[in-house]
């Protein structure tokens, strides 16, 4: 059987993915055509379930979960393991609301996040 897996180009997703799509290891006849693209992308194919597995947000993991089972393993979420704000010297973790931040996505996790923080000040 073939299935359609999505993954972004990252290193630790390239190698957590590396011996199952290149026949490393016993896949017990499960097959993968690959789609390498960023997290964003790979969570507007998940709103139109267009992968059978996929890496996607966190965040937009919350708009699929009738389609999509969350592993218990592969996450990059947790304590000490995540998004991250990185900010100038200069600025203030208190100015946030006038701060330009860049996100990798409306839907990912990191975008939540700092909605989230902006909300929990007000």
């Amino acid at each position: 059987m073939k299935l359609t897996i999505g993954y972004s180009p990252c290193p630790n997703d390239c190698f957590i993915f590396d011996a199952m799509v290149h026949g490393k290891i016993d896949t017990e006849g499960l097959e993968f055509e690959v789609v390498m693209e960023d997290v964003e992308a790979l969570n507007q194919r998940a709103f139109k379930s267009e992968l059978d597995i996929t890496k996607l947000s966190f965040h937009a993991f919350l708009y699929v979960q009738e389609n999509y089972i969350l592993l218990r393993s592969g996450s990059a979420l947790g304590f000490n393991c995540g998004p991250l704000l990185v900010k100038s010297s200069k600025l203030k973790v208190q100015s946030l609301d006038e701060a330009r931040i860049a996100i990798p996505g409306k839907n990912t996790t990191a975008n939540f996040i700092v909605v989230s923080l902006s909300e929990c000040k007000k």
